[in-house]
């Protein structure tokens, strides 16, 4: 056990493991652990949500009240009377989640301005008092109004209407953060100057959203870089202690410590203390907002207000709208509700002084947790089995789980359990099987060895059927290639070994990797000769064809080689020696399997058709061509650009063979140039082998004209051939056989 716990690759895996997965937290790249923890505290409000206080009621321009009233923005002496009716009904505090930043267009010196001047009614007009100074007005007299403002165009700051004091520090370290977003802002949207200044308070109600768009945080302060203002909640809780001698305070906690679930600032007022994060924010306990705590706007209007009404004594109203046309929706963790209801729960959870806190302490309590944890489990997977560590895995991670939700509960701290929980599960996971993936990673790498002998597609056969890796095969077509490099000797003669090798590997690695592209199996290599075959293991469709254009590709794939010989040869002064590689291709039943002995064998090929395609590969010298392919694959593939060598007889065999050269493809076959000389070409060839040599030799000037396919070497064979006939006739019948003498 001790060798395993100190065996490389344990160490390796455990630490790249568990430094991965702290990274991944820490980093958080994606953003899918903070949606993750942010669904598990969204999680904690729904299932324990705040208690009402019964303070709050939302005076809600709804879309029944836009049905009776008109279309927003409703004429300020509309918005006056709301004011005057929800004042006399009781309520303590009135605030107005909106801006009213533009003049009325409907108050009487407005429209006097669109009159002519002899008009009757525009001097009366002009003389009637202005909806926007009756709204100021009301506003004054009801003493307990606060005006919102918010993200905007307007140079001028906003009227700061309490004493706001901080120590210096404090300041600075705000003043300092200049982020908009996080509580600062340069230009605002703001109330007339005249209602402002009528108002008892004025707040902001800037909203601060997550990377998702979702509210979970909102500013309790705000500032400009030279002064703070409040909040629209922080200015209604101010005001409803006391409307005249309440400040506000933000100052540094002096209890605050990196162990405690606290937040680094307090803002006061009055007997409220609001922990407040280094941005100004609190997060935000949601709940949501009964029915019966909103009440239609239109109800306070004096043609539907009954003066009795007193429902509103000491209450706190808030002055909005859910209307869907005026698209003031906001996300937040209790789902999609109107942007006012943000600034409620804010202002009600100060008032019930119910917080919550992500303390700065928690991220590295849950990563060194779940790091301890990892480590634990990680010694136990050396001395229990996976059923009790699993058990302990699973306690642990609910002991995680009951801890977060304890916090959550009784101290409203935030604490994500779901990261350490998944870091220790993977850790479990890799715990169980790391003897397993030891074991593994040594079997893969003796299969990788013995990979480097056999073909994948073996391989792949192997793993499906091990029953195969025994003795015996079947008879089978296919199509064999056999490829060598030519002059081979010479080529070797003016290099190093180290050097003959790399030019042998990067040979044999070009050319296989062409066989393997077009699904033939390498079965094996023989100095710098190569042998392949198609349609074993494997069936593959079309497979003398796939060998055909393997054999045209591998002609291609020198030249890579060639140009670095051309360049090695120049810097030595030397003529370079160019690879060239002589292919023969034959297709025909052969036996295929593994085959050897009970101790070794290999998976290969035997038979006529595979002694042919050898015989083939040795005739392309004597050819002068490149690829020379059997009567079966040319049957196979008529559509490929092939022409008629010779009919011969190989070493070896008895019976005559037709041989043909491969020049191109498909492409190659329909080229006129091609057309022209097959046409020829056959002619002559048949000619030849028909006897008459003198209707070949003249057919045989037109193949030499006709000739840009590099058939040089044959038609000089064949003129020697076809004038030594003419001058010896062959004696007996004449069948067109030559019979080649070497291999």
């Amino acid at each position: 056990m001790l060798r395993f716990l100190v065996h490389p690759f344990t160490r390796f895996f455990t630490l790249v493991l568990i430094l991965g997965l702290v990274t991944l937290a820490a980093l958080d790249t994606t953003g899918i652990k903070t949606r993750i923890s942010n669904l598990v505290f969204e999680t904690y409000m729904k299932m324990e949500p705040r208690e009402p206080s019964g303070q709050l009621v939302f005076v809600d321009i709804d879309d029944l009240s836009l049905s009776k009233v008109g279309q927003w923005p409703w004429p300020r002496t509309r918005l006056a009377q709301m004011i005057e009716n929800i004042n006399n009904s009781g309520a303590a505090v009135i605030l107005f989640d909106g801006v009213l930043a533009e003049p009325d267009r409907t108050s009487g010196e407005n429209i006097a301005t669109l009159l002519p001047d002899d008009h009757p009614a525009k001097a009366s007009l002009a003389a009637t008092e202005g909806n926007d100074e009756l709204l100021a007005d009301t506003i004054s007299e009801a003493g307990n109004f606060v005006a919102g403002f918010s993200y905007g165009s307007n140079t001028t700051p906003p009227v700061l209407k309490p004493s706001i004091i901080s120590q210096g520090d404090v300041k600075k370290h705000f003043f300092d953060n200049q982020t908009r977003g996080a509580g600062y802002f340069e230009t605002t949207a703001q109330f007339l100057p005249e209602m402002q200044q009528a108002a008892a308070g004025n707040g902001s109600f800037m909203a601060s959203l997550d990377q998702d768009a979702v509210i979970r945080q909102t500013n309790v302060i705000f500032h400009d870089g030279k002064n703070f203002y409040p909040s629209l909640s922080l200015e209604g809780v101010r005001l409803l202690h006391d409307r005249k001698n309440i400040i506000i305070k933000v100052l540094f906690n002096k209890e605050y410590n990196h162990q405690q679930i606290a937040e680094p600032f307090i803002v006061s007022t009055g007997k409220y203390k609001i922990p407040v994060d280094e941005q100004g924010k609190m997060w935000v306990y949601f709940r949501k907002f009964a029915d019966d705590e909103s009440i239609p706007a239109y109800t306070f209007l004096d043609e539907f207000y009954d003066e009795a009404d007193k429902s509103l004594e000491g209450k706190v109203v808030f002055m909005a709208s859910s209307a869907e046309g005026l698209k003031d929706l906001r996300a937040t963790p209790v789902g999609n509700v109107p942007g006012v209801e943000v600034h409620m729960n804010a202002m009600e959870q100060i008032l019930q002084q119910e917080f919550l806190i992500r303390p700065i302490f928690a991220w590295g309590a849950e990563i060194n947790g779940a790091i301890c944890i990892s480590l634990l489990i990680i010694i136990c997977s050396f001395f229990v089995n996976p059923f009790w560590l699993l058990m302990i895995t699973a306690g642990l991670s609910t002991s995680a789980f009951w801890t977060s939700w304890y916090m959550f509960k009784e101290h409203g701290g935030l604490f994500d359990p779901v990261t350490p929980t998944f870091m220790v599960a993977l850790v479990f996971v890799a715990s169980s099987v790391l003897s397993y993936l030891k074991t593994e990673f040594e079997r893969r790498q003796v299969r990788g060895a013995f990979g480097m002998y056999v073909s994948p597609d073996v391989m792949r056969e192997l793993e499906k059927d091990p029953s195969k890796l025994k003795l015996g095969g079947e008879n089978k077509e296919l199509t064999v290639m056999f490829t060598d490099i030519r002059k081979f000797t010479t080529i070797s003669e003016g290099l190093t070994p180290e050097e003959l090798i790399i030019l042998m590997n990067n040979f044999l690695t070009a050319m296989s990797d062409i066989v393997l592209d077009h699904k033939g199996t390498i079965d094996k290599y023989m100095g710098d000769a190569m042998m392949a075959f198609w349609n074993a293991p494997e069936n593959v469709e079309n497979h003398a064809a796939e060998a055909c254009r393997a054999a045209l590709k591998m002609q291609t794939a020198l030249e890579p080689l060639n140009e670095k010989i051309v360049e090695k040869a120049k810097e030595e002064g030397t003529d370079p020696v160019m690879l060239q590689a002589g292919i023969g291709l034959n297709t025909g039943m052969c036996a295929v399997g593994n085959m050897g002995s009970h101790q070794r064998f290999a998976y290969s090929a035997l038979g006529d058709s595979v002694n042919l395609a050898s015989r083939l590969e040795g005739q392309t010298k004597n050819y002068g061509v490149e690829i020379l392919v059997g009567e079966d694959t040319y049957n196979d593939v008529p559509e490929f650009a092939m022409l008629e060598m010779d009919l011969i007889r190989v070493k070896g065999k008895t019976l005559p063979v037709h041989i043909y050269a491969l020049l191109g493809d498909e492409e190659v076959a329909q080229d006129m140039a091609f057309k022209s000389l097959k046409e020829q070409h056959d002619a002559m060839i048949a000619a030849y082998q028909g006897g008459d040599f003198e209707e070949a030799q003249d057919l045989l000037k037109s193949c030499m004209k006709l000739d840009d396919f590099g058939m040089e070497k044959v038609y000089s064979m064949y003129s020697e051939r076809i004038k030594a006939l003419i001058a010896y006739p062959p004696e007996g019948e004449w069948d067109g056989v030559f019979d080649a003498l070497t291999k």
